[in-house]
């Protein structure tokens, strides 16, 4: 029986102020309990918010940044529900009029480009934290995080794989990080996701979803889907039916389990908070918000694609904004007809070197300069690509710039015509029966060649020249035993 998996994600992403959405209480991480909960936050009597226009600013570039409608008049409402960390006994969130409507996040999974429709993005204040594990047989209590703006962006069910999501999800943490609304910090919480899971028959209506909350890492995203998916086959397969509720992931055990029944928008019974007026963004507060955006992911990506990068690795080089700010500094710095050429390095070598220091772009230990160098030696031949991956890593490893490590090692390959011609001659009277076969139409023989040449040379020959040298001698192969 094939099955069908839907998929929708709830995102809570942490806005990047510096004090909270209806207070003026810091947002800074990792202070100690309860040392950044002010009056407000704690709901002291006779208290009232004050919304932050930074916090609606954000809302409002997000909106821009995904071709989304910005409300000219949106609402705030209070979120009824008891619990401990939730000082109010309602969270302040937007239902009816959220600030911002529509819009899409396009990203690349398979090979193949897919765009997720968004519902809303709306703000909204963050609960503070429940400590169980702190306290022996109590539940401690820490409101730091009371009243921390959020932007929860609410997506379609538009995917249909644990993998379709995850890509959605990176897409969406790059796009929030480079626009900078969100640091995008998954460990301290900054970026979270609520997956929406049901399964159906194709061409079924939609099944009955649960929902998984907060998952703070990609990894577990996808596991706590492809668990869920599994879990509810099984259980319509054996005879039952899947029940709404929301479910936590517990990693350890790599399963999912119930936390409670799945509550409907009438349960919360939401309506407007009568201590905040209607939020109004007028056109002028937009087109301010837009002139002050920097260049989106796409409009970067249909300039490399212009300059002959591939769509492929146009994509990767966009995929977070501090790998695109390396590799234009470089581009500004070797020119526009390196474009090709370098972006394989920096999607390659200098990727994976990113990688295996497990840094962003913005902390390599090579810098865009400094790499723009020994790109240059790379591209006008003083080393070959082969060397250029040693003297990268040295550089890495703060042995110093590339003009200096290229001379200590000695790394220049010889391009002088006179110096090769020799060696090219000394091959072909040392290997006729490979001169032979390359002339028989056997192009592995002309490799063996170029092979010898290098290996004559210490690997410092120019791969180029010597190819280029040994046609002139022996001919080019027609494969007809005879040479052109």
């Amino acid at each position: 029986m094939t099955w069908e998996v839907v998929i929708g994600l709830e995102t809570h992403a942490q806005l990047t102020t510096e004090s909270k959405i209806f207070s003026g209480a810091s947002t800074t991480f990792g202070s100690a309990p309860n040392t950044q909960a002010s009056a407000v936050d704690l709901a002291m009597p006779g208290t009232l918010p004050v919304l932050n226009r930074g916090a609606v600013e954000r809302a409002i570039r997000f909106g821009l940044a995904v071709g989304g409608e910005i409300a000219p008049v949106s609402k705030f409402e209070r979120k009824n529900y008891f619990y401990p960390d939730l000082p109010k006994g309602y969270q302040i969130s937007q239902y009816e009029k959220p600030v911002v409507s529509g819009g899409t996040v396009s990203f690349v999974v398979d090979g193949v480009e897919k765009k997720v429709r968004l519902t809303r993005a709306h703000l909204e204040e963050d609960a503070g934290k429940s400590l169980h594990e702190d306290f022996h047989g109590m539940t401690g209590i820490d409101l730091n995080r009371a009243g921390t703006p959020l932007l929860e962006i609410v997506s379609e069910p538009d995917m249909r794989s644990a993998a379709e999501a995850v890509a959605y999800a990176k897409a969406l943490h790059s796009l929030v990080r480079w626009i900078g609304v969100c640091d995008g910090n998954m460990q301290e919480g900054s970026f979270r996701c609520d997956a929406n899971v049901s399964v159906r028959r194709p061409g079924e209506a939609l099944g009955t979803r649960c929902e998984i909350k907060n998952l703070n890492s990609f990894r577990f995203l996808e596991k706590a889907i492809e668990f869920e998916v599994r879990r509810q086959v099984e259980l319509i397969e054996d005879g039952g039916k899947v029940v709404q509720e929301t479910r936590l992931f517990d990693p350890d055990r790599g399963e999912t389990r119930p936390m409670r029944s799945k509550e409907d928008a009438q349960d919360y019974r939401y309506f407007p908070d009568p201590d905040l007026l209607p939020l109004e963004v007028t056109p002028q507060w937009i087109g301010k918000v837009r002139d002050a955006m920097p260049e989106l992911p796409a409009q970067l990506r249909a300039k490399l694609e212009a300059l002959g990068v591939a769509p492929y690795d146009a994509m990767l080089l966009v995929e977070s904004r501090d790998k695109a700010q390396f590799y234009s500094v470089c581009l500004a710095l070797v020119g526009n007809a390196a474009a090709v050429a370098l972006a394989r390095w920096v999607n390659g070598e200098l990727a994976a070197l990113a990688n295996d220091s497990n840094v962003g772009f913005d902390r390599l230990p090579v810098s865009a300069p400094s790499f723009a160098a020994l790109f240059g030696r790379i591209e006008e031949g003083t080393i070959s690509a082969k060397a250029g991956k040693d003297v990268l890593h040295a550089m890495a490893a703060g042995e110093g710039e590339a003009d200096a490590i290229i001379e200590k090692r000695g790394l220049r390959q010889i391009s002088d015509t006179g110096a090769l011609q020799a060696e090219v001659d000394r091959v072909i009277a040392a290997q006729p029966r490979f001169v032979e076969d390359y002339r028989a139409g056997k192009e592995k023989a002309f490799n063996a060649l170029v092979g010898q040449v290098m290996k004559a040379t210490g690997g410092k020959a120019n791969p180029q020249e010597v190819s280029r040298l040994l046609k002139a001698r022996i001919g080019h192969s027609r494969g007809d035993g005879n040479p052109t």
